[in-house]
C-alpha cells in the first residue's frame, strides 16, 4: 500500500514537471491522474486497500475541514456579538477507538476543532472527557461525534 502511495506521488511530481505549472491544483490533478493510472494497472491485484482508502481519506479531510470552518464561524459569531451564546460543559465520550494511534488521532482531531478540548482520558482508555464550548445536548454531541468524526477516522485506520 505504501508502495502505491509513493508511486502515486511520483506520478504527481512527474505531471507537475511535464506541465511546468507548480500550483497545488495542478499537483492535485496529477495525483488524481496518477491514482487512475495506478488503478487501471492494478485492478486485477488481490490487494485493493489503497484504492478504497484514498477516497475515504479525501472525504475525511473534506469533512474535517468543513467541521473546523463551521466551528470557527460559530466562535467568531459569538465573539463579535454583544451577547454570549456559550453553554460550556464536559461530556463523557465512550470510545470505539481501541489502539493508541486511533485514540491519539481522534483526540488530536477533536482538540483541533475550535470549541472542543480533550480534558482527560480514563485509565482503561475507554472514555474521553471533552470540554465543549457550545453544549446544548450531550447525547446529541456524542451521537454526532460517533457517526461523524470517529466513524470516518476509524474507516481509514482499520
Amino acid at each position: 500500500m505504501i508502495r502505491l502511495f509513493l508511486m502515486n506521488l511520483l506520478l504527481s511530481f512527474i505531471w507537475v514537471a511535464l506541465t511546468g505549472s507548480m500550483y497545488y491544483t495542478n499537483f492535485l490533478f496529477g495525483f488524481m491522474l496518477g491514482f487512475g493510472i495506478l488503478w487501471i494497472m492494478n485492478r486485477h491485484d488481490s490487494d485493493q486497500r489503497y484504492f478504497y482508502r484514498v477516497p475515504k481519506v479525501l472525504g475525511f479531510v473534506l469533512y474535517f475541514f468543513l467541521q473546523v470552518v463551521k466551528a470557527n464561524l460559530q466562535v467568531a459569531y459569538d465573539v463579535m456579538t454583544p451577547k454570549y451564546f456559550m453553554k460550556p460543559g464536559i461530556v463523557r465520550y465512550p470510545l470505539n477507538a481501541r489502539t493508541e494511534l486511533e485514540i491519539n488521532l481522534l483526540s488530536t482531531m477533536i482538540s483541533l476543532t475550535p470549541g472542543t478540548l480533550i480534558v482527560d482520558i480514563s485509565e482503561d482508555k475507554k472514555i474521553l472527557y471533552i470540554h465543549v464550548m457550545y453544549l446544548t445536548d450531550p447525547k446529541a454531541f456524542v451521537r454526532e461525534m460517533k457517526t461523524g468524526l470517529e466513524r470516518k477516522l476509524l474507516e481509514i485506520l482499520r
